[in-house]
């Protein structure tokens, strides 16, 4: 099986071999693999084939061509789970940031399924690498998620995030201070025609709206409660950035510059102090709520925020 796609060099981008380029800009990528692939004429560079020193240029479009192999098995791990719910059709369970929620590419172990498969002889199948997972958090956000433990379960739980009927709460500390108490950010989501491993605000990508009140202002920094309208692949992270205000410590997004102004001195070394504490995104899915797909009831929870995010909230409320 093969992966296409094809990557615009940006404006600016310093000189580099197109085979170390490609490495460090697509998702799942090695360097063996980008140099097999440019010798075997699956990359183009603007429809021309190149050579593994070829030096990129903007504005240069590359097309590529990756081999995907097979995925292992995915096995049971007795890894510590903090289960909040559980019943006969599902469980609710309170993520810790730095867990890849399913097995994928160099992340085939540790991951919150491999403790699911060890925890429960029952999960849904909607996919191989993927047993009971509904709905997925990124890999340092932390959070609730709920998870089927058969098909019929599975698919109502779908429907629900499909018609946007669920309740989901996160909670996130930003850089900056905002002119307005609460707003909705609006703006279409991508992949990044540069750098396939990240999302982008596209015109020609998928609508996405992300609601947003903010609940403490810090000198340099807010708490802010977000809501989403939609459930793109980063978007909360992506549309906070696209409005600058990263999340705080969000290395991909911007999050662990300096964005704010009047920053010098012992405010700098406070910010490098807290980025010491965070050493993800300060995102947490905070609350949870959907209809039982058997009993009917309406199901909500709540999380603690985790002991990261609690240290720099109380070192800003000092």
């Amino acid at each position: 099986m093969k992966r296409q796609f094809d990557i615009v060099i940006p404006p600016g981008k310093k000189k580099e071999r197109i085979d170390v380029y490609l490495t460090s800009h697509v998702e799942n990528a090695t360097r063996s693999k980008v140099q097999h692939a440019i010798r075997n004429g699956e990359v183009l560079v603007n429809g021309k084939l190149v050579k593994v020193s070829y030096t990129v240029a903007p504005g240069d479009v590359v097309h590529i061509e990756l081999s995907q192999p097979e995925p292992p098995e995915v096995l049971p791990e007795k890894i510590p789970l903090d289960i909040v719910y559980e019943d006969d059709f599902l469980l609710v369970v309170n993520k810790p940031a730095g867990m890849v929620t399913h097995p994928a590419y160099k992340n085939y172990s540790g991951t919150l399924v491999n403790a699911l498969l060890y925890h429960s002889q029952s999960l849904s199948q909607p996919h191989p690498l993927r047993p009971g997972i509904v709905h997925r958090l990124d890999k340092d956000t932390s959070g609730l998620l709920v998870v089927a433990k058969d098909e019929t379960t599975h698919q109502k739980l779908s429907r629900q995030f499909a018609n946007k009927t669920t309740e989901r709460e996160y909670w996130a500390i930003v850089w900056g201070t905002f002119k307005e108490p609460h707003g909705v950010i609006e703006a279409s989501l991508g992949r990044s025609k540069s750098d396939r491993k990240k999302v982008a605000v596209v015109k020609e990508g998928k609508f996405a709206a992300t609601e947003y009140e903010v609940m403490k202002r810090f000198d340099y920094l807010s708490l802010v409660r977000l809501h989403l309208r939609t459930g793109r692949t980063h978007q909360i992270r992506v549309h906070l950035s696209h409005i600058h205000h990263p999340v705080f410590g969000d290395e991909m997004y911007g999050g662990r510059e300096i964005m704010a102004g009047g920053i010098e001195g012992k405010k700098k070394a406070e910010v490098a102090n807290l980025l010491e504490k965070m050493h993800r995104q300060a995102l947490h899915a905070k609350q949870l709520g959907f209809v039982h797909p058997v009993t009917k009831e309406l199901m909500r929870f709540d999380s603690e925020l985790p002991a990261d995010m609690k240290e720099v909230l109380q070192f800003l409320e000092k």
